[in-house]
C-alpha cells in the first residue's frame, strides 16, 4: 500500500491506499510545531496508519529499523506541505506556517520507514488527488481557497509547475491597483481579497470562523460584511477567469477551508462571473460559470495526491505520468 499525509498548520490528513487506488484507511492528528515535530507527526501518522489497516501495532517510534512488523506492506510514502519544495528533492523551506524554516524530510523520515519518500507542495499535491477523484481525465485547475490562494494545474496526468515551480501562483495577481495591501506587497491581489486570512484581518473581529460570520453580518446588513463577501467573490471569479483564460482547462475545482460556505459562496461566485461576463460575448462563451465547482466537504484529495506522487519512481521533476494516475 502507499501512504500519502496532508501535513497541515494545525493538523496532519493522512491516508493509506492500495494498488488499486481505493483508501484503505485514513487518520488525522495534530501537527507538531517546528522541523522535530513535523517529524515526529509523520511518523505516527504512518504507525496510525499502519495499525489501523493491518490491525497489526507498530513498533514505538526511534526502534522502527527500517521495515518492522506493520510496515513490510507498505511501499511508499508521500507527503505535501506547505512552503516551497525544492524540485526534484524532497527538501521543504519557509514552510512559516509549520514553523519550518528548512527541512529534508526524505532524509528524516526515510532511513526510519526503509520506503521511498516523495514531497510536494501541499496544493499541487491537492491539485493531483482532485484530478484522481475527477476521474483522471482531460485537464483540471485545483484553486485552494485558504488562508491564502493558490491553484495546481493538471492536464493529461501531468502536474504542471512552471519554469520555476510558480505555476498556478494565482494568489498574487492583482486585479485592483486600488485595492488591500496584501502581504506580498502589492495591492488588489486576489489573495488580498479572497483568502481567508486576508479577511479575517480586515474583518478584526473576534471568531471562530470569520468568513462565516462576514457572510452571516452581510446578510443581516452590516456595510463592513458586505463589502468583504463581495471582495471574496469577486477574488475567487477572478482566479477561475485566469486558470480558464490562461490554461483553457475543462474544469476548475474548488477545494480549501473557505469552501466549507458552499452554496453560498458558490452562488456568489456564479453571480460574479455572470456580471462580469454581461458586456462581453466571448466571455459568456467560456460558460464559466459551468466550468467551476466544489471539491466535496471533508475529500481526502490532499493526502490522496499525496499519495499518488509518493508512488512514483524518481524520474523528471517537472512531470508525473498519467497512467499513475490510472493506475492509482
Amino acid at each position: 500500500m502507499k501512504i500519502g499525509l496532508d501535513i497541515g498548520g494545525t493538523k496532519t490528513d493522512a491516508v493509506a491506499v492500495d494498488a488499486a487506488g481505493a483508501i484503505l484507511g485514513r487518520v488525522r492528528l495534530a501537527t507538531g510545531w517546528g522541523a522535530d515535530a513535523v517529524v515526529r507527526t509523520v511518523l505516527e501518522a504512518v504507525r496510525a496508519l499502519s495499525s489501523d489497516v493491518q490491525g497489526v501495532r507498530a513498533s514505538e517510534p526511534g526502534v522502527w529499523g527500517g521495515a518492522p512488523e506493520g510496515l513490510s506492506a507498505i511501499e511508499s510514502v508521500g507527503i505535501g506541505i506547505p512552503g516551497q519544495v525544492e524540485p526534484g528533492t524532497a527538501r521543504v523551506v519557509h514552510a512559516v506556517n509549520l514553523g519550518v524554516e528548512e527541512l529534508d524530510l526524505a532524509a528524516a523520515v526515510g532511513p526510519e520507514l526503509g520506503v521511498p519518500v516523495r514531497v510536494e507542495n501541499d496544493v499541487k499535491a491537492a491539485a493531483f488527488g482532485a484530478y484522481a477523484l475527477h476521474g483522471a481525465t482531460g485537464s483540471m485547475a485545483y484553486l485552494n481557497l485558504g488562508t491564502g490562494i493558490a491553484a495546481g494545474i493538471v492536464a493529461d496526468g501531468e502536474l504542471w509547475r512552471g519554469a520555476r515551480g510558480t505555476a498556478g501562483e494565482v494568489g498574487h495577481i492583482s486585479i485592483d491597483p486600488n485595492g488591500p495591501l496584501c502581504r506580498c506587497g502589492q495591492r488588489g491581489c486576489i489573495e488580498a481579497l479572497a483568502g481567508g486570512g486576508a479577511i479575517a484581518e480586515r474583518w478584526a473581529r473576534p471568531g471562530a470562523l470569520p468568513v462565516r460570520d462576514v457572510f452571516d453580518a452581510a446578510d443581516a446588513g452590516d456595510t463592513t460584511a458586505r463589502e468583504l463577501r463581495s471582495g471574496l467573490a469577486r477574488g475567487v471569479a477572478a482566479g477561475v477567469r485566469i486558470l480558464v483564460l490562461t490554461n483553457d482547462v475543462d474544469i476548475v475545482v474548488l477545494g480549501g477551508g473557505v469552501t466549507a460556505l458552499g452554496p453560498r459562496l458558490m452562488a456568489d461566485v456564479a453571480a460574479e462571473l455572470a456580471a462580469s461576463a454581461e458586456a462581453s460575448p466571448f466571455m459568456r462563451s467560456l460558460r464559466l460559470g459551468e466550468r467551476a465547482e466544489l471539491l466535496p466537504l471533508g475529500s481526502p484529495a490532499a493526502a490522496l495526491g499525496a499519495a499518488l506522487v509518493g508512488a512514483e519512481p524518481p524520474r523528471d521533476p517537472s512531470s508525473v505520468s498519467r497512467g499513475a494516475l490510472s493506475r492509482g
